[in-house]
């Protein structure tokens, strides 16, 4: 699609998230086509298809299993619903899991927050926000990807620094009307596969003010861009679904060589292509 038939223009009332955040950090033409054009996917992400496809179903079958089992539901009554192999793993994985430890804290499932930046607002959906009585916060969130992405990765992706300093921001009512200190909170990404393996990230005010003002700026940044330029790492190309209309290739990339360009050191987005964003 030429560039000069493209809007520039976000809506007025938009509404950011980790996901389009990182879309335009990743690539700035991709948010464009996404979020201000609103296209419809033109192209399948990874192959092969309909392995992807049931990969994603599974994970979001997973977060909804769990979510009904911390609202109070008897495993019993959940395993039978955990039919396939990867699901049987994960969920056994997660009933057994000794590192999961949420006895005292008050649970708040599939959470949403939002807090203003500008005429805008930034939102995050949380898989699980656990609460002490003494205002400690834990964020969980439920990774079923094939294999554990490096923390290092993990720590620089706009997902952990939202939602960490979106609770501390826009989270006071779950503490009795008293916001979180950014030493209160703290972040893990619980992986299905690797369920020894939790990464752990806890936070700062230091960590808090840098993060805020990085969204802030980042969030300022797309508001004022006119122009939207592809990024300059084909390699994203291939588990971009947009790519045919930038002329970046066909084919999609496999899943298998997803994960190997994730974990060499490319950001990849993983919540648009890994898991369905539940």
């Amino acid at each position: 699609m030429p560039e000069d038939t493209l809007k520039s223009e976000l809506p007025h009332s938009f509404t950011f998230s980790q996901s389009s955040l990182q879309d335009y950090t990743d690539c700035a033409r991709r948010f464009q086509l996404r979020f201000i054009e609103q296209l419809h996917w033109p192209a399948v992400e990874t192959e092969p298809v309909l392995e992807n496809e049931r990969r994603q179903q599974e994970g979001q079958l997973f977060h909804q299993l769990v979510q009904q089992h911390l609202i109070g539901l008897p495993a019993e009554k959940l395993t039978p619903l955990a039919n396939t192999a990867d699901l049987s793993r994960w969920w056994e994985n997660y009933l057994h899991a000794g590192n999961i430890n949420l006895e005292g804290y008050k649970k708040f499932t599939e959470l949403t927050l939002t807090a203003p930046v500008g005429e805008n607002r930034l939102m995050a959906k949380y898989d699980l926000v656990a609460v002490q009585p003494s205002g400690k916060a834990l964020i969980y969130d439920w990774k079923t990807y094939r294999r554990r992405p490096q923390d290092e990765r993990m720590a620089a992706r706009l997902q952990t620094r939202v939602y960490r300093s979106l609770l501390v921001r826009a989270g006071a009512y779950l503490n009795g009307g008293k916001p979180f200190e950014p030493e209160q909170v703290g972040m893990i990404y619980w992986y299905a596969d690797n369920p020894s393996e939790p990464a752990r990230f806890p936070y700062d005010a230091a960590h808090y003010k840098r993060d805020w003002e990085t969204l802030t700026g980042l969030i300022n940044e797309i508001r004022n861009h006119k122009h939207f330029p592809l990024t300059d790492d084909e390699k994203k190309c291939a588990y971009c679904p947009y790519r045919s209309y930038c002329n970046r290739g066909v084919v999609a990339g496999s899943s298998d060589e997803l994960e190997e360009t994730a974990l060499s050191g490319t950001d990849i987005n993983f919540e648009q292509i890994a898991e369905i964003e539940y």
